[in-house]
């Protein structure tokens, strides 16, 4: 029989064993948990879809917002850096599958081999060839392909982690954009304030020269205004830093960010649809993650169980070896070897090796478990932040109307001389404590819907 139906019989004889190989090991199954019936328990009926099924320049409207979150996922370093960690994680998948085909090599050499025993016999033994070599590892009991099914759970890993990293990102940019907005409205009443305090200076100063009130309220006055004061360059260095958060989250040098002045809660959605608890795990690239590594493990186990099997490699060459290159395309060579692997005596190392994989996939499994509690701790927790923020919302605009109305009617009742200035200090005092509240209960609305929409797996398609 010629060689080349030598190769080409052992090419068949390959392809019929994987064939009728089997793959022993236990096949991944999602462990049970009892999921509870809606997210949302003050609701009845939950609804299938859910805000973290819109795109986040649907859930946000600001375009300024959109540019930084847009630049963010472009320029990001931890996120380009996640992006590098897919792609190495591919190619370590491919060389994990290409172990299961035939590994193919070939050589080219010239020798030359001389001997001269006792001195008077020298034997000159030159020999050159060309060989290609087929070495393939046939996979009886899928210890290869657990290797290469592993691979593929731990790409598809880095990939939700990547995912995951990107809701991260987008709620990150969205929280840090808000608090900065939040911080300009801020300093904003403060230097309103602190005009008004020096106008409250002026008047006192006059009604104290012209004998109608004591040094006292002018003395208070002046005390009220430098505590004003005192706020401002505070609020200007937290705007400073938080300009110098974004800009690092955007992957750029700091820099002044551009905001919108419009500062209101009335720009998020109204109705806020939860879905169903069941698509939760699917839409959170965290529990994704966490199942895909629980799957890679359960691949550990079955490496390990087959490792304690004897595993079969087969060789064959075909090549030509002459003495004389002039010759070497007339002198053919082959060569068909088969080699058998066996573990004898380890000590029992294999066994034990087996029985810790099954104990590093019975721990993710309590990892994956604890992923999906987290998972909806975390909505539920942002459900009813978002919910009482709405409430306390709504109670501090309540407050800062009456504040409002209580401070005018203070400074017309001191002009009239009515009241002492320090009832309208202790008016001022309130009308400022409430615009502040107001503004930070606006600031909290829009991050708890911002945790909430993070929370449901929003931020990434």
């Amino acid at each position: 029989m010629k060689p080349a139906r030598y190769i080409c019989l052992l090419f068949c004889t390959l392809l019929l064993t994987i064939l009728s190989s089997c793959k022993i090991g236990k096949k991944y199954t999602r462990p049970e948990m009892e999921l509870p019936e809606q997210l949302d328990s003050t609701v009845a009926v939950a609804d299938s879809f859910s805000i973290a099924d819109m795109h986040w320049w649907e859930i946000y409207a600001d375009t300024i917002l959109q540019n930084l979150i847009r630049q963010t996922l472009e320029n990001n370093k931890d996120f380009l850096a996640a992006a590098a960690r897919v792609k190495e994680m591919a190619a370590s998948r491919r060389i994990d599958v290409s172990k299961i085909l035939p590994q193919i090599s070939g050589t080219i050499y010239a020798e030359k081999d001389a001997e001269n025993y006792g001195g008077n016999a020298y034997d000159n033994d030159p020999e050159s060839g060309i060989k290609v070599l087929v070495s393939w590892e046939v996979d009886l009991w899928g210890n290869l392909r657990w290797g290469a099914e592993k691979g593929k759970d731990q790409l598809q890993e880095s990939i939700e982690n990547q995912r995951a990293l990107q809701v991260s990102l987008v709620a990150q940019v969205a929280q840090s954009y808000f608090e900065l907005v939040a911080l300009d409205h801020e300093l904003s009443i403060v230097k309103q304030t602190l005009n008004a305090r020096k106008e409250g200076v002026r008047l006192a100063k006059l009604r104290f020269e012209g004998g109608l009130t004591s040094e006292t309220s002018f003395q208070q006055a002046q005390v009220e205004l430098a505590r004003t004061a005192t706020l401002i360059p505070n609020l200007e260095r937290s705007i400073a830093t938080k300009e110098n958060e974004i800009s690092l989250l955007t992957g750029s040098f700091p820099q002044y960010i551009e905001r919108s002045t419009n500062y209101s809660a009335d720009l998020l959605p109204q109705t806020l649809p939860m879905g169903l608890p069941s698509s939760l795990l699917e839409r959170r690239p965290d529990v994704r993650a966490a199942e895909k590594a629980l799957m890679a493990a359960n691949a550990d186990v079955g490496i390990a169980l087959t490792n304690m099997f004897p595993r079969i490699t087969l060789t064959a060459a075909l090549g030509a070896e002459s003495d004389e290159i002039s010759n070497l395309l007339r002198s053919p060579t082959h060569l068909l070897r088969a080699d058998l692997l066996t573990p004898l005596f380890s000590m029992g190392r294999n066994i034990i090796q087996h029985r810790a994989k099954k104990v590093a996939y019975e721990r993710s499994v309590y990892l994956y478990e604890k992923q999906v509690l987290t998972a909806f701790k975390d909505v539920r927790d942002a459900i009813v932040t978002y919910n009482k923020s709405e409430e306390v919302f709504k109670a501090y605009q309540e407050l800062e109307q009456a504040a409002f109305s209580n401070n005018k009617l203070a400074n017309l009742q001191y002009i009239n001389g009515y009241i002492s200035y320090l009832d309208v200090l202790d008016a001022q005092r309130g009308y400022f404590d409430a615009q502040i509240s107001l503004s930070n209960s606006i600031l909290s609305k829009q991050l708890a819907f911002v945790q909430l929409y993070k929370a449901l797996g929003g931020g990434w398609q």
